[in-house]
């Protein structure tokens, strides 16, 4: 026991170069400041988060609203702190506005929710607790006695450990049967992407959505521990790089390809970032120096941001396992399928109508969705309970604000799943306004029938 105890705290205190975290959060800072200029340039503010006249809440989140036209602000405000956060400039007051105003935009409507923003947030939640502005900043250029040319080696890992849990974990979600044995949903999506060139003829072929299926699994599953070892690092990068450009050509997920190539540079070696800074530095020139103080971190602070990062990490390595306490089948119910690095595993369409129900004259009629809802919100809403239950309390209230003293909403919907043929999905006798939605499982949800 005291082996153990003593290895720990020798790894505790064990220090490296401050270059890689630098380098980490220049490229991340800037990475994030051009992925919101993207995200303002292709009109999606005014689109997402401005134009609906409704937005689909996290439970417990309802009191996160958009500002109008003043959502931009709030932008403009994200934006700067991460270029701030990529100059090392007033870092720590950076990166929280960063976090905050990052995370209060993914919060204002799940109806975009992605596990790609929600890596960004866990990410810079976790660089809150890290020195990444000691060395190669504008603050270790303003106050030279605070700048450090090393961290603790437990700053660096556990970026690691971050980045090695999410590819970790989707790979573990990958090991189902429609993945594994029905290539699917691969085998619905490969097909439709024939017009690209020289890839599309090979799309065609269903051998190649079992390859790609079986394939991202094992790349999934294995990666982080291929990127561990000096030895397979390089084609463990270049493994990398092939994946996420081959999915930036067959999907449109935006930026996030290239956040996670550039992030899984965060596992080579020092020497490797002390080169590039140098670059950058004399790209610069100079204007960022790389010159810093060799004192080492050894303070309360620190050991107290270390229990924090232990924290956040136990957290991230139970939550996703959450779903184990839902009955149904995941990908039908979808309860306890977000935040828990699940990406692109399933295809589902659905049909929700809403009939609202007037008690008093025993009369209803059927509400036309895009009413209320953009094409966009419609399309999320349709296959996912949670949506379909915060959109009848939505009408309920707006239909007693028209005169409607006491209304009853049903819904009769259907969804297909992964292209199994479409099944009726929730209760059409249940109220949905006797239903208060809450973490426990959704008992109005019909079972999905093999």
């Amino acid at each position: 026991m005291q082996t153990v105890i003593d290895k720990l705290g020798s790894y505790l205190n064990a220090k490296t170069s401050a270059a890689p975290l630098a380098a980490f959060r220049f490229i991340f800072g800037l990475m994030m400041c051009i992925s919101l200029i993207r995200f303002w340039a292709n009109g999606w503010i005014e689109k997402l988060y401005i134009e609906p006249s409704f937005h689909f809440h996290y439970y417990g989140f309802a009191w996160v609203r958009p500002f109008g036209p003043y959502t931009y602000l709030l932008f403009v405000v994200c934006g700067l702190a991460a270029l701030a956060v990529a100059l090392g400039y007033f870092y720590r007051l950076a990166i929280t506005v960063f976090f905050l105003s990052f995370t209060y935009i993914e919060l204002l409507d799940k109806t975009t929710y992605l596990n790609h923003y929600y890596f960004i947030s866990c990410v810079s939640f976790l660089l809150l607790f890290l020195p990444a502005a000691s060395y190669f900043s504008l603050d270790a250029k303003r106050q030279p006695k605070q700048s450090r040319n090393t961290v603790k080696k437990w700053h660096i890992d556990s970026i690691k450990l971050l980045l090695g849990l999410v590819y970790f974990y989707a790979g573990i979600a990958k090991i189902q049967p429609d993945w594994l044995y029905e290539a699917l949903p691969l085998k619905i999506w490969l097909p439709s992407k024939f017009d690209i060139p020289v890839l599309g003829f090979w799309l065609q072929k269903t051998w190649v959505a079992y390859f790609f299926s079986w394939a991202g699994m094992l790349y999934d599953i294995c990666i982080p521990f291929l990127l561990l070892n000096r030895r397979t690092r390089p084609f463990a990068f270049l493994l990398v790089v092939v994946f996420h450009v081959l999915t930036r050509i067959l999907f449109p997920i935006g930026m996030f390809p290239f956040i996670m190539i550039v992030s899984t540079l965060i596992f080579f070696e020092p020497a490797f970032h002390e080169k590039l800074l140098h670059r950058i530095s004399e790209r610069l020139r100079n204007w960022i120096p790389l010159s810093a103080s060799s004192r080492a971190f050894d303070t309360p602070k620190d050991r107290l941001a270390f229990l924090c990062v232990g924290i956040f990490m136990l957290f991230q390595i139970l939550f996703p396992f959450r779903y184990l306490g839902y009955p149904g089948k995941l990908f039908w119910n979808e309860e306890g399928y977000r935040f828990s690095w699940r990406v692109m595993l399933m295809e589902k369409t659905g049909l929700a109508n809403f009939k609202v129900f007037d008690k008093k004259t025993n009369k209803g009629f059927y509400i036309h969705n895009q009413d209320f809802l953009t094409v966009f919100q419609e399309k999320q809403m349709s296959t996912q309970a949670d949506f379909m239950l915060e959109f009848a309390h939505y009408l309920g209230d707006y239909y007693k604000m028209k005169g409607i003293e006491d209304p009853a909403v049903y819904l009769e919907s259907y969804v297909s799943l992964n292209g199994k043929g479409s099944r009726q999905f929730a209760d059409p006798n249940q109220d949905l306004l006797l239903v208060r939605d809450s973490f426990q499982h959704k008992n109005w949800i019909l079972s999905f029938d093999e």
